[in-house]
């Protein structure tokens, strides 16, 4: 007997190990399972034949569910006012001290309202990120045909540069919209706005794309000093106050945007201009904020891009506009590190033309960071190709600098006065010593150089690709040049950024 007994019980151990072992890996699968967003993606390109049907009702049935309510709240703390006089202590004798303890404050509940997009059954939803920026709670009522029901929701990430934020509810099966393909939009595309505007739940409106690309605004929670990484699709679809974060779709109903703003009329309300996050823009964010709780950017170390005008072009010796001009190269960075140069003109970067900044930082900031890319230039007008290795980009902020007052030496005659970079303005500026120019202490502004951008504060260092180590050199150069644009390179401080671009300055306009 006990020579059984130990291989009996090795068998047994056995067995019921491994159906433990299949009991937690059939759980830890359907943790995994629930972890992560089901998302449903179509790319083939929409049906755009006119003589399809009159009403998207079936379309709107389709989508709308899919749609919720969000409403968030924050706590703020309130001072109660205070006459300043209660502070001194002659009045406080006849007051009381009291009076001294400082004011009083109070707390009230700021209220936010918005809607979401469920982009998963799982409870994944896709929203604004002005709609739930510093919120304490947030709460998301889901409509269906058993009823209403409200949740609690977790801010999973947000990204305040693309206006994107991506919440989670505790739910199962829940109606998901499927995804489509901005990428594949048109202007005169049909597209639906579905959100809660004025607390007006699931409204629809229509319209069409009006314009793609568009970018240079503030929406939603977005710091003037951030980095801004814009792509609209805009719309003459009404979207209102509680529309935002809501369904842009397309006539298939697929989600081909997230909507954020608008240019408002006198009135704050909609008057035709509407602009919505590309779903791919957003859906790219949202992978990188639920699988690290941030989006990590790539980063290339340029600083002062310009788009080509007219002046620029020529004055490079450029075919088109097409391409940024490269203002500075930030010291020890992945652009300074493959070779390129201030005053290269960058023309492709991974493969892809690039025509303006705007779409470059995404291109750049698209990428993640240790991406290996070829960025072909232009450079004194031939081509080259530099390998850069992307790193991550760095939190900073851009500000304004402090312009300093002091007494002009010398004028240009476009209405513009320079002096000397005295050791006084070059400590107040941080100016590098290896900027050598004339200060512009003042613009004149309705001058050839305040529309080409010129600002107090600036360094002039090169007039028409020649060297200006001083006042007297800047004027003797603007005078002597020839032709009808001038090209003025300047170094320029701009809060933590500093660093040199470049201005074309109309030379044919009279003032």
């Amino acid at each position: 007997m006990n020579r059984f007994s130990r291989p009996v019980f090795g068998v047994f151990a056995a067995t019921v190990g491994a159906l433990v072992a299949v009991v937690v890996f059939f759980y830890l699968t359907a943790w995994a399972q629930e972890a992560k967003p089901d998302i449903k993606v179509e790319t083939t390109p929409v049906n755009r034949d006119a003589r399809l049907g009159v009403s998207f009702a079936p379309v709107i049935k389709q989508t709308a569910p899919c749609v919720v309510y969000i409403y968030s709240t924050r706590i703020v703390h309130v001072h109660s006012y205070r006459n300043p006089l209660l502070n001194d202590p002659f009045f406080r004798q006849f007051f009381g001290d009291q009076l001294a303890q400082g004011n009083p404050s109070r707390t009230r509940r700021q209220e936010n309202l918005g809607s979401g997009v469920v982009v998963s059954p799982n409870g994944y939803i896709l929203t604004a990120n002005h709609v739930v920026d510093g919120a304490d709670e947030i709460k998301v009522k889901v409509t269906s045909a058993n009823g209403d029901k409200q949740y609690s929701a977790k801010v999973i990430g947000t990204d305040p540069p693309t206006d994107v934020a991506v919440l989670k509810i505790d739910a199962r099966d829940l109606p998901a919209i499927t995804l489509g393909d901005s990428d594949q939009l048109e202007v005169g595309d049909v597209v639906l706005a579905i959100g809660d505007p004025f607390g007006l739940e699931r409204t629809v409106t229509m319209g069409i794309v009006s314009a793609l690309g568009r970018s240079g605004f503030r929406f939603g929670g977005q710091d003037n000093n951030q980095h801004n990484y814009q792509d609209f699709i805009q719309t003459d679809a009404a979207i209102n106050p509680g529309n935002s974060g809501g369904a842009l779709v397309d006539a298939e109903g697929r989600l081909v945007g997230i909507n954020t703003g608008i240019i408002p009329n006198d009135n704050g309300g909609n008057q035709g201009i509407g602009f919505a996050v590309p779903i791919n823009l957003a859906r790219h964010v949202m992978d990188r904020l639920i699988q690290g709780g941030k989006v990590a950017r790539g980063y290339l170390g340029i600083a002062f891009l310009r788009d080509l005008t007219p002046g620029l072009a020529e004055a490079f010796g450029l075919p088109d506009q097409n391409g940024v001009l490269v203002g500075d190269v930030i010291q020890e960075t992945p652009a300074q590190t493959a070779g390129i140069k201030s005053g290269d003109v960058i023309v492709e970067f991974g493969g892809k033309k690039v025509v303006d900044v705007a779409g470059f930082m995404l291109m750049v900031a698209d990428c993640s960071p240790g991406t290996e890319a070829a960025v072909a230039v232009i450079r004194d007008g031939q081509p080259k190709t530099f390998n850069v290795k992307l790193a991550e980009l760095p939190e900073q902020a851009v500000k304004t600098g402090n312009r300093p007052d002091q007494a002009s030496a010398g004028s240009i005659p476009d209405t513009v006065k320079v002096e000397d970079l005295g050791s006084q303005a070059r400590q107040e500026l941080k100016v590098p010593d290896s900027i050598q120019g004339a200060l512009v202490m003042e613009v004149g502004p309705d001058s050839n150089s305040a529309d080409a951008g010129l600002q107090q504060g600036d360094v002039i260092v090169e007039i028409n690709r020649q060297p200006a180590s001083n006042a007297n050199e800047v004027v003797r150069l603007c005078t002597q040049a020839k032709g009808d644009e001038i090209l003025l390179k300047v170094w320029r401080r701009a809060g933590k950024i500093a660093g040199t671009t470049y201005l074309s300055v109309d030379n044919t306009k009279p003032q």
